[in-house]
């Protein structure tokens, strides 16, 4: 069973940065494709960055700029970093990986996604 855990949330002031990891158990990460997703309290899931099997990444357009994705399959672990952080990205930052093996749509709907994380909070104030 794969299992995803998310790390690297926590307080951060505004106009600072943040470095999410994702480790992955249970499953070979560059089997998959992966994602990194947030909600907002009241809010619906957004999708904010995905990385393919194959060294193909894609940003969601409202993060462009200020969101990297990356991975190291070495150590089966997926990252994001996202600077210039604003109150409005406090939220729940979650992790999520496609079946192992199965095609990567690259898609930003979480629906597109097997496996899920925890969430790590990120708290973003003044």
């Amino acid at each position: 069973q794969v299992h995803l855990a998310e790390s690297g949330g926590g307080s951060v002031q505004v106009g600072g940065s943040v470095r999410l990891s994702c480790v992955v158990s249970g499953g070979t990460a560059r089997s998959m494709c992966m994602g990194w997703f947030r909600q907002i309290l009241g809010q619906k899931r957004e999708g904010l960055a995905l990385s393919g099997k194959f060294g193909v990444d894609k940003i969601a357009e409202s993060q462009k700029g200020r969101a990297t994705i990356s991975r190291d399959n070495a150590k089966n672990t997926l990252y994001l970093e996202m600077d210039y952080l604003g109150p409005g990205d406090t939220a729940m930052y979650y992790c999520a990986a496609s079946t192992p093996g199965g095609p990567c749509s690259m898609s930003m709907s979480d629906y597109e996604y097997t496996y899920w994380g925890q969430g790590t909070q990120v708290t973003v104030s003044s």
